[in-house]
C-alpha cells in the first residue's frame, strides 16, 4: 500500500463508480451513464498505465470489478430474460427453436415454464414475437441455468455470469501467452480485460461475446502451435456461440501457404508487381489443409445444431437471423446514409433492399481482403479479421454496442487501436434510452462514427500523425 497509494485510490474510486453503474443507474439517465462511463475509462487507463508491470494486481482488479456486478440484474439490456426463457424450455424438454414465446404462452406447455409471464414481460414484445436466434453453445449455457435455477431469475443471472467469468479468465490466460509469442507487452491484454466496456457489456449486461471471443482466441492459440485440426474444431465452437466468426473463413485462404513472407514487405513495390505476387501466392496454398480446416469448422457447427434439427428448424432460425438484416435498425453508420438517400429517391424506407445488398457488398470486401492481403502469419490474419469485422459493422443495419467486443479483443494483438476508441464511443448509442420513444440521437451516432472512422483512417494511411500509442 505504501508504494501503490495512487493506484489504490484510483481502484477504490473505480469500484465506487462500478457499484453506482450496477445498482444505482437508470438507463434513461444518459448524462449520468456517460459521466460514469467516461470516468471509468479514464481510471482504467491510469490504472493500467501505472501498474502495467504488475500483472496479477491488474488481474485482481479486473476480477473485483466484475464481482461488483454479481448480484445485480442487468439494466442496459433485457436480453437475459430471453436467455432464461430458452434455458427453461430446454430444461423441460422443449426445443426453443420451434416456437415464439407469444405462441408458447397460448399452448399447453405454458404451465411448465416457471415465471413464464414475468420472463415474457421482461424480454419485451419484439423478442417475444420472434423465434430465438441463439446458437447451440449459447443454448447449452441457458439450459444449465434452466436446470439449476427453475424459480429464480437472479440465480440464473449468476450462473450466466459464472460462464462469462470463466471465459474471460481463459482470455486473460491464453491472451497473455499469445502476446508473449507475438513479442508484444503482456499488459496489452488488460485493454480488453480491464476495459469498462467489456466489464459492463459482458459480465454486467450478460452478452456472450466474451465466450465467443475465448473460443476464437483459443483457436488462434492452437493455430500458432500449428495444431490446425484442434484450431478448426474450436473455431467451430465459437461459431456455435455466435455466428459472427463465419466471416473469418475466407481469410484463411493465404494462411495455409508455403510462403510465409511478411505482408508488409511488398508495400514499396508497384501495383502490377503486387498483383502478380497475389496470383503467385494462390499457387503456394496447401489446398488440402485449407479444405480440411474449413470442413472441420463447418462439420463442428452442423453437429452442434443437429440435436435441435427438424423440418421447421431451418425456416424459423433463418427467419430470426434475417430480421437483423431486413427489419431491425440501430446505431448504424453507412446504412443510415443509404436509408436517407432511399427516402429522397423512393420516398420510403429501403431497408428490405439495402439489407439484401449491403451483406453482398460486405462479402465482396471480405473476399478482397482474402485475396489481396497475405494473411499468412498469425498477426496478419488477426488484422484481417479486425478489418473484416469493421467493414461488416459499418455496412450493417444494426450495431449493438456489445458487437464491438470481438474486434476489441483481436486489436490487442495488432498495431491497430481504433477498436479501443470504438469501445468508448459505443456508449453514445445508449442515448436512445433517454426518451420514451426509444428514438436515436443521430447527431450522437454521427459523432461516434466520425471519430472512429477518422481514427481508423489515420492509423491505416497516416500512422506517423499519431504521436502516441494508446496502449503504451
Amino acid at each position: 500500500m505504501k508504494f501503490h497509494k495512487i493506484p489504490l485510490l484510483l481502484f477504490l474510486t473505480a469500484a465506487a463508480f462500478y457499484w453506482s453503474f450496477a445498482y444505482d443507474l437508470d438507463r434513461a439517465d444518459f448524462p449520468k451513464m456517460l459521466m460514469l462511463y467516461a470516468s471509468l475509462f479514464f481510471l482504467s487507463f491510469k490504472i493500467i498505465q501505472l501498474l502495467k508491470t504488475r500483472f496479477w494486481l491488474l488481474a485482481g482488479a479486473a476480477l473485483i470489478f466484475r464481482l461488483i456486478f454479481l448480484i445485480a440484474l442487468p439494466d442496459l439490456s433485457q436480453d437475459f430474460y430471453r436467455f432464461i426463457w430458452d434455458g427453461r424450455l430446454l430444461a423441460n424438454g422443449i426445443n426453443p427453436y420451434l416456437s415464439t414465446p407469444d405462441l408458447l404462452m397460448k399452448s399447453a406447455h405454458f404451465g411448465s415454464i416457471s415465471q413464464a409471464q414475468e420472463l415474457v414481460n421482461g424480454m419485451g414484445a419484439l423478442s417475444a414475437s420472434n423465434y430465438t436466434n441463439y446458437p447451440p453453445i449459447n443454448q447449452f449455457i441457458f439450459a444449465v441455468a434452466g436446470k439449476l435455477s427453475q424459480n429464480s431469475i437472479l440465480f440464473s443471472v449468476i450462473i450466466f455470469r459464472i460462464f462469462i467469468l470463466l471465459a474471460e479468465i481463459g482470455i486473460l490466460f491464453f491472451g497473455r501467452i499469445l502476446l508473449k509469442k507475438l513479442d508484444l507487452p503482456q499488459h496489452y491484454i488488460f485493454w480488453f480485460t480491464l476495459n469498462p466496456f467489456v466489464i459492463i457489456e459482458c459480465f454486467g449486461n450478460l452478452h456472450f461475446e466474451s465466450v465467443m471471443g475465448f473460443f476464437i482466441l483459443l483457436s488462434f492459440y492452437f493455430l500458432w502451435k500449428q495444431k490446425w485440426i484442434i484450431s478448426a474444431f474450436i473455431l467451430g465452437l465459437s461459431i456455435s456461440v455466435k455466428l459472427l466468426p463465419l466471416m473469418f473463413l475466407p481469410l484463411f485462404l493465404k494462411f495455409f501457404s508455403r510462403k510465409k513472407n511478411d505482408s508488409e514487405n511488398s508495400e514499396n513495390r508497384d501495383v502490377s508487381t503486387q498483383f502478380s505476387e497475389k496470383i503467385t501466392d494462390l499457387k503456394s496454398i496447401k489446398w488440402s489443409k485449407l479444405f480440411g480446416f474449413h470442413a472441420i469448422v463447418l462439420l463442428t457447427v452442423v453437429l452442434s445444431f443437429l440435436p435441435f434439427y427438424n423440418s421447421a428448424f431451418l425456416s424459423n432460425f433463418s427467419e430470426s437471423v434475417g430480421l437483423w438484416f431486413q427489419k431491425f435498425e440501430f446505431n448504424a453508420s453507412i446504412y443510415y446514409i443509404v436509408r436517407w438517400i432511399g427516402f429522397q429517391i423512393k420516398g420510403y424506407n429501403i431497408i428490405a433492399d439495402a439489407g439484401t445488398i449491403l451483406p453482398i457488398v460486405t462479402f465482396i470486401i471480405i473476399l478482397a481482403l482474402s485475396l489481396f492481403r497475405k494473411n499468412n502469419s498469425l498477426k496478419s490474419l488477426i488484422t484481417g479479421c479486425i478489418f473484416a469485422l469493421a467493414f461488416y459493422f459499418l455496412l450493417s443495419t444494426t450495431v449493438h454496442p456489445w458487437y464491438i467486443v470481438t474486434p476489441l479483443l483481436l486489436s490487442v494483438f495488432t498495431k491497430y487501436r481504433f477498436p479501443i476508441v470504438w469501445s468508448f464511443m459505443a456508449i453514445f448509442s445508449y442515448s436512445a434510452y433517454g426518451n420514451a420513444e426509444f428514438q436515436e440521437n443521430l447527431w450522437l451516432v454521427a459523432l461516434e462514427y466520425i471519430i472512429v472512422i477518422s481514427f481508423a483512417i489515420t492509423e491505416v494511411f497516416f500512422p506517423k500523425k499519431l504521436s502516441f500509442s494508446l496502449l503504451s
